[in-house]
Parts: structure tokens; C-alpha cells; sequence
């Protein structure tokens, strides 16, 4: 009797093992399969917003590309510097009768053109292997009128002019900077972080030099890029560019005291480096592509940088 209840034991015992093996495993094969199924959701989330980003820098790249075409200066009265409000992506489908969206997800997609010569290209500074002093001076002007230490325009001409340097004048022992592209990298300059949040919405680094466009750009630009420019003629200057915008710089000069002129080498109406931004909004996700293009004289839009960002939907 003894044994038999053992027996009876060992059973119940080794079934309950197998119970157990068997809802282990099916609950792993379960968690595989949703995680496999999370997955593929994300990617497909992830090539999807790829694609609608795409469309919208090839969207930005028809409208530069016909602004080219009309010969006007550049200017934020043309079509290219109205933003893209937030719109459903269901709007842009709903044209297509057999593709009205209604099965797709809430996603909205919104973005703008800035021209990037409206801000102040740290570029500049470097010519021929050596510090241009004229727009070094100009840059310690626009720092001291956003309140970043004047100081800072040596760090970041000093460490342009050492990242810019060819390889055999670079060789001395110590290590050679990388050359930034973007703002945000001057941190390999050891600038601050504060500093770069301060400059970033009035400097560039484009990939060669390039004048500032008076057209577009900010007072503290202006401030830069003329030299001797007072804050009220800068002011005067926005405003009658806002009325009709500048198409000559003779035109520029009649509305500058006397004694004051603006160099040609350093500021333009007509641009060539645009910066794209395109924003999806995807449920709680939100993904930015932002672009750098360059107009050729041939007209074309050819995108030098592409970098994306994450960030979480308000």
C-alpha cells in the first residue's frame, strides 16, 4: 500500500513538472511571438516615417528648385520661408479617391525651409590657412549682443583653423580636431554647452564660405556681417527689406549713413545653402529630419547632410 502511494506520488509529482514545463513554454513561445510582433511594428513605424520624411525633403527640393527658377533674391517674402503647419497625413491622400488614408494611423507631418546663409557661417573665419580677422571681429560683435563671451570666437577660430589645416601643418605632436558640421559639435572645441544653445539659432557651418544674405537675416546677423552697423540702421533695414526685399546691394547702400558701405565678400541677396526640417508625428513618437542642401547654379538640390531625431510627442 505503501508503495503504491509512492507511486501515486511520483506521478502527480513528475505531471506537475510537465504542467509546469509546458505553460513555461508556451508562455516563452507566447512572449517570442509578441516580441517578434513588436518588432516588425517598429520597423515597419520606423521605414514608414523614412519614407514620409523623404517625401517631404523631396517636396522642400521642388519648391527651392522653383524659386531658383524666378531669378528673384532670396528673400522671406517667397513661398519656400512659409511653414508647413501640422497636418494629418490624410489630408495629402484624401486627392487619391482609392486612397483616402481612413485605415492608416494619426500621423501629422508639418516642417519649414530656413536659409542657412540668414545665419552667420563660422566657416568664415578660416581662409587661405588663417584667421580672417574681419570676420573674427564681426563674430565677437554677434556674441556680445546675445550675451555669449567674446572670448569664445577664439576657441572656435582657433580650433577651425587647427581642424581646417592640411595634414603636414597639422603634424606637431598634438591632436587635430575634427572639423565640425554642425554647432552642436563645437563641443570638441571645449565650448560649453550653454554657449552653443545661445549661438545655435545665429550660426552655421556650412561646407565652404558663403556670405550673409541681408534679406533674411536676424539684427545680430546683420550686426556681424557689416561692420560698424548700428542696432537702428539694422533695425531700418528689416524693416524696409519687409516691405520690398533688397535686389542689389547698391539698393542696400542708400539706406546706410554715410561713411558706411557693406562688402560684397561678405554679404549676399541670393542664397545657396537651405536647411530643411521635416517633423512626423506618429502617436506618442515623434521623429525630425533635419537637412542641409545646397542650390547649384544649374538649379539642382543636392542634400549634403541628413540627420534624424527622437523625441516624444507633447
Amino acid at each position: 500500500m505503501t508503495i503504491r502511494k509512492r507511486q501515486r506520488g511520483a506521478a502527480l509529482l513528475t505531471a506537475m513538472i510537465i504542467v509546469t514545463l509546458v505553460v513555461t513554454l508556451a508562455s516563452q513561445m507566447v512572449w517570442q511571438q509578441w516580441r517578434a510582433v513588436q518588432v516588425e511594428t517598429a520597423e515597419r513605424a520606423r521605414l514608414q516615417s523614412a519614407w514620409i520624411l523623404s517625401g517631404a525633403l523631396a517636396w522642400a527640393q521642388l519648391i527651392l528648385r522653383e524659386d531658383g527658377k524666378s531669378g528673384r533674391p532670396t528673400a522671406l517674402t517667397e513661398p519656400w520661408a512659409t511653414p508647413l503647419a501640422e497636418a494629418r497625413l490624410s489630408t495629402f491622400l484624401a486627392v487619391d479617391k482609392d486612397n483616402t488614408g481612413d485605415d492608416g494611423p494619426e500621423a501629422f507631418l508639418s516642417g519649414s525651409i530656413v536659409d542657412a546663409q540668414s545665419r552667420y557661417n563660422l566657416r568664415n573665419l578660416v581662409d587661405d590657412n588663417k584667421v580672417v580677422e574681419a570676420e573674427l571681429e564681426g563674430l565677437r560683435q554677434l556674441f556680445e549682443t546675445i550675451n555669449v563671451s567674446p572670448g569664445v570666437a577664439e576657441r572656435i577660430a582657433t580650433g577651425l583653423l587647427q581642424a581646417l589645416a592640411p595634414a603636414q601643418t597639422g603634424a606637431g605632436g598634438g591632436s587635430v580636431p575634427l572639423p565640425p558640421e554642425s554647432v552642436a559639435q563645437l563641443a570638441w572645441f571645449g565650448i560649453d554647452s550653454e554657449s552653443i544653445q545661445l549661438m545655435s539659432p545665429y550660426v552655421v557651418i556650412l561646407p565652404a564660405r558663403a556670405q550673409v544674405n541681408l534679406n533674411t537675416a536676424p539684427r545680430e546677423v546683420m550686426l556681424a556681417a557689416i561692420t560698424g552697423l548700428d542696432v537702428g540702421t539694422a533695425e531700418r533695414l528689416i524693416q524696409v527689406r519687409q516691405r520690398t526685399p533688397f535686389k542689389t546691394l547698391p539698393e542696400v547702400r542708400t539706406h546706410l549713413p554715410e561713411g558706411l558701405d557693406v562688402d560684397d565678400k561678405r554679404v549676399t541677396l541670393k542664397s545657396d545653402y537651405f536647411e530643411i526640417r521635416g517633423r512626423l508625428r506618429l502617436e506618442d513618437r515623434v521623429l525630425e529630419e533635419i537637412s542641409l542642401v545646397h542650390r547649384s547654379r544649374g538649379n539642382d538640390i543636392v542634400p549634403l547632410t541628413r540627420r534624424r531625431e527622437n523625441a516624444r510627442g507633447s
